[in-house]
């Protein structure tokens, strides 16, 4: 599919997880927006024609994006992304808002807005649903549907109902919750997956339990390794 209509834009972007699901439901990934620069390697090592911009969103402007992935306003099908957690994850500090990383929501926001596409998927922990009892998520909320003025029409997001979907109910072998907010500017109705509960559940051991052993730690993820308890208290996750 190389309409423009189903072309992604995907902001912080990781390793590329998921943008696997959408290029697995036909769409496109036109341009990934990582911070992290082993991340990136990952993303080219898996796709070498994959158009990255390897800096922090905040040094990124929606034009830019938009330059890279050879789109216009209003063109791109989908802006996707899990902005970062952290702040807001019941396994950590939990400053939210007072985080700088927490704010990179609205950046997500930002790009949204400016770029224009059809719909938009965020994803990030069901923590942000109660973080200052509410406020983060309501704020996100509303800045997601506020009308946009643009070349003298109006534009308005509408936002499904979002919803905390655990992994495990779609056959994954995690137990992992994720606050999933949709939003379209189409009017359209989103109707989330049904869960579907399977007896059992997969296993980790059902998903790579006949891969090959894996190789000795290297010595960088020993080094690695030896600094995540200092991580934990210095950053809270």
């Amino acid at each position: 599919m190389s309409s423009q209509k189903h072309k992604v834009i995907s902001l912080f972007t990781g390793a590329g997880g998921m943008d696997i699901g959408f290029r697995r439901a036909g769409f496109q990934i036109a341009v990934a927006v990582e911070i992290d620069a082993s991340c990136c390697k990952t993303l080219h090592a898996n796709d070498p024609d994959l158009p990255i911009i390897n800096k922090s969103i905040v040094d990124v402007s929606t034009a830019e994006i938009l330059e890279t992935a050879g789109l216009k306003v209003g063109e791109a099908a989908l802006v996707i992304g899990g902005p970062p957690c952290q702040s807001f994850s019941l396994a950590g500090l939990r400053k939210g808002l007072d985080d700088e990383r927490g704010r990179l929501l609205f950046e997500y926001v930002r790009v949204v807005r400016e770029s224009l596409p059809t719909a938009f998927v965020l994803e990030n922990v069901k923590g942000l649903t109660n973080w200052d009892h509410g406020h983060a998520m309501q704020l996100l909320l509303d800045e997601l549907s506020k009308p946009i003025n643009m070349d003298g029409k109006v534009f308005k997001y509408t936002i499904s109902q979002p919803q905390i979907l655990n992994a495990v109910e779609y056959n994954v072998p995690q137990y992992r919750e994720r606050l999933i907010v949709v939003g379209n500017r189409e009017g359209k109705p989103f109707l989330y997956p049904t869960p579907h509960i399977f007896e059992p559940p997969k296993t980790v051991w059902d998903a790579i339990g006949t891969l090959p052993k894996p190789d000795a730690p290297s010595e960088n993820a020993l080094r690695i390794a030896e600094t995540i308890t200092e991580r934990r208290k210095k950053y809270g996750y």
